[in-house]
């Protein structure tokens, strides 16, 4: 026996008798201290492997939920259902029943941690998914389900938010539609536009029908009908939407669905991972769709677009949530060290202070120093002493208003100057912070909630040039998300580019874990 089960059966009643299955109950149990602290709690009774009706319907609901855990794209052979079917059908000891007890519980919990907040841990697929999951306590998890119904508790395991639901319809339907051949044949051509007939136009015609995008139609000509089907398709897919066919278009409608589906089943692991309220009112920053919206009670009440951190090592924006707690009017930009020392300091020491004479020195008293009174020959990236700010101005590079929930990653939401970068389609151009298209209109939205002409109180203070705090009465949880696969409220998947290559990264993970793609057939 080890010391941990000696020091576990301790805390049994001195009447009880330590019956061979408590023993190896404990035994099994002591390198998991939540089981452990759960047999401990509950005197090393069953709950599985019990003769009486209440364990024997927890087997039947935990082995039938195994089967069909496939339906939540998780690993169903990394449950090992039948070794445990096995084991339990050629138990000769009084030992072996407490060590399938054991395990049982450890399946359990394993399915119950993969369907409730996801197989895998974010940041060990990428440093820069920060995003905290929200664990369950696993003694608790146990004690909870033994009080329930087993079936119904399996089965409220799963999130609740809408989105779940809809992303698990739509793998199905894909499933269905792998198992029947995917969407056809691709479209042998570069482009096609308006006017245009012949069996390149077909091939796409039929495609657009396999896809869903378009009704049956024995049309042989690009006519409105397929211009509005093409839009339809760029709209889903982050396009503009002009309903041309061009190359980049052409390029999105022929790929497969097998190249569509792991972005859903990785959009599935990322809801688990944020299986928690998100608030009434929330702020949703999807980094592939480059829209910052904001939410009141699961409705889109507001849209923006927006820049996201340009696709380098130490630019990227990462993933997380936290709090915003006030905006800055006329904001000052203290520059990060990072950008002050490898993109300003050498032209300023070259230059001997003479560039980038918008931005001032600032001294660890947090006092202006004149350029003239520095030596900056005798400073480099490593010794220099001051930081740097940019006061207030329209050509501030936060722009007129930055949203701010302080966090350790110095991420925050803001206007710009470079407003020429929001009409492009890709826009990932920032040093890692969230540039917003309409930042005025923005701030209204948040400040209706608590001023009544809150157009004219943002105004007045941008008016006074003065960098003014404005906290806001009611914090809003942000959520920065990435997400190439995500549903509208019709149920319809939508797409976007997976600009960081982080999806591609929790797929192979998820494979490696036993998540495979599935083909319904019949």
């Amino acid at each position: 026996m080890t010391v941990l089960a000696a020091v576990f059966l301790l805390s049994v009643p001195a009447k009880a008798q330590v019956t061979p299955f408590m023993q190896a109950v404990a035994e099994a149990a002591a390198s998991d201290p939540g089981i452990a602290a759960f047999y401990r709690a509950n005197g090393y009774k069953p709950i599985w492997t019990g003769k009486g009706n209440k364990d024997r319907n927890r087997r039947s609901a935990l082995l039938k939920a195994l089967k069909n855990a496939d339906d939540h794209a998780l690993p169903v052979a990394s449950y090992n259902t039948e070794l445990l079917k096995a084991n339990l059908r050629r138990i000769t000891s009084k030992r072996e029943p407490g060590k399938a007890e054991v395990e049982m519980s450890r399946i359990f919990l394993k399915y119950a941690r993969d369907l409730q907040t996801g197989i895998l841990t974010p940041s060990r697929v990428d440093s820069e998914i920060v995003r905290a999951v929200p664990l369950r306590d696993r003694t608790k998890l146990l004690m909870a389900f033994t009080k329930s119904n087993p079936t119904k508790f399996l089965r409220g395991l799963p999130p609740k938010a809408p989105e779940y639901a809809r992303l698990l319809k739509a793998k199905v339907a894909m499933e269905k539609q792998l198992g029947r051949g995917g969407w056809g044949p691709t479209v042998p051509a570069r482009s096609l536009k308006p006017g245009q007939s012949g069996s390149t136009v077909v091939a796409l015609r039929n495609r657009l029908i396999a896809m869903g995008y378009m009704k049956r139609s024995a049309s042989q000509s690009y006519d409105a009908a397929m211009q509005a089907a093409v839009q339809q398709f760029q709209l889903a897919h982050g396009l503009a939407a002009d309903g041309v066919a061009g190359a980049g278009t052409m390029t999105e409608i022929n790929r497969q669905i097998e190249e569509r589906l792991p972005s859903v089943l990785v959009a599935i692991e990322r809801e688990r991972w944020m299986n928690l309220p998100r608030g009434k009112r929330h702020i949703w920053v999807n980094l592939t769709d480059f829209t910052a919206t904001v939410v009141d009670n699961e409705k889109v009440t507001f849209r923006t677009r927006s820049v996201i951190g340009k696709n380098t090592a130490d630019r990227r924006s990462p993933e997380f949530s936290d709090i915003m707690e006030y905006m800055e009017i006329n904001p000052n930009w203290n520059v990060p060290r990072s950008i002050s020392v490898k993109e300003y300091l050498p032209g300023m020491i070259a230059s001997g202070g003479g560039s980038a004479g918008h931005l001032q020195l600032i001294d660890g008293r947090g006092r202006v120093v004149s350029r003239s009174s520095v030596n900056w020959a005798a400073y480099s990236a490593r010794n220099f002493p001051y930081d740097l700010r940019q006061p207030p101005s329209r050509g501030n590079a936060l722009g007129l208003v930055k949203f701010m929930f302080p966090n350790r990653h110095n991420i925050y939401l803001h206007d710009t100057p470079a407003k020429n970068l929001f009409a492009r389609e890709v826009r990932a151009f920032s040093h890692g912070c969230i540039r917003l298209n309409d930042p005025f209109d923005f701030a209204y939205k948040l400040l209706a909630k608590q001023e009544s002409d809150p157009v004219n109180y943002f105004q007045s203070i941008l008016k006074s040039g003065r960098n003014t705090r404005v906290p806001l009465d009611e914090h809003v949880p942000v959520h920065l998300v990435y997400r190439t696969a995500f549903t509208d409220a019709k149920g319809r998947v939508h797409y976007r580019r997976d600009v960081y290559g982080r999806d591609a990264k929790i797929f192979n993970a998820l494979r490696k874990a036993g998540v495979e793609l599935r083909a319904l057939r019949g």
